[in-house]
């Protein structure tokens, strides 16, 4: 008896041993992650300071402007002039995989994103009968640009997967327009179009309709 306890303890010893250099190799053997570069500040970022500067400038030379402006159309109803627009983080990352996503499948590269300003209706609704939730009130869109003979020029992408520029679809000319003021048709890229519901024909690229409104009481 006392024989079988003594090999049973030294069976139970040998198989710690060896479930133990087990986790050793398995600990040994797992890939290290590499440490991860540290992302630089880009040249644009600005200081609060000069943020501070940018948004009081704004109020003493903008905002009185356009609150005359309004209360002069609509004197029976108070109006505070929008001062910022907004998008969920989620939003911009998922509009950002979305645009390198199209440009890839158009073989095309985003050069730039061009912001807007622009200014909501004042209705109830937008065409597609979304709500307007801020009438009247300014706000800014997104466009993606790509680089055409040197010059930036926002795209859209047409019915036949390929980019199309956004002035040729609904611009005042529908031509491109070089230094010396001569027309071009950028033939290779877009085609003239021939009827006024052709162009909105596609897969816009273009954001807007995030959140708008007065000055958040947090920041400035």
């Amino acid at each position: 008896m006392k024989n079988t306890k003594t090999a049973f303890a030294m069976l139970f010893g040998s198989l710690m041993l060896i479930l133990g250099a087990c986790k050793q190799v398995q600990k040994t053997d797992e890939p290290k992650e590499e440490p991860k570069e540290r992302v630089k500040p880009p040249e644009q970022i600005i200081s609060l300071e000069e943020s501070k500067s940018l948004y009081d400038n704004y109020s003493r030379k903008r905002v009185d402007l356009i609150q005359q402006f309004e209360m002069e159309q609509n004197p029976d109803e108070k109006f505070r002039p929008a001062r910022f627009a907004s998008y969920d983080y989620s939003t911009i990352k998922q509009y950002i995989d979305f645009i390198e996503q199209e440009a890839k499948d158009a073989h095309v590269d985003i050069s730039s994103l061009r912001f807007y300003f622009g200014n909501y209706p004042d209705k109830e609704k937008f065409p597609d009968g979304k709500k307007v939730v801020h009438p009247r009130q300014n706000s800014i869109f997104i466009v993606p640009t790509i680089d055409v003979d040197g010059h930036n020029y926002g795209f859209y992408i047409g019915e036949d997967g390929k980019a199309k520029l956004i002035k040729d679809a609904v611009g005042q000319k529908g031509l491109g327009s070089t230094k010396k003021g001569e027309q071009k048709a950028y033939a290779s890229f877009v085609p003239t179009f021939s009827s006024p519901s052709a162009p909105y024909a596609g897969q816009s690229l273009t954001l807007n309709r995030g959140s708008a409104g007065p000055p958040p009481d947090a920041d400035y």
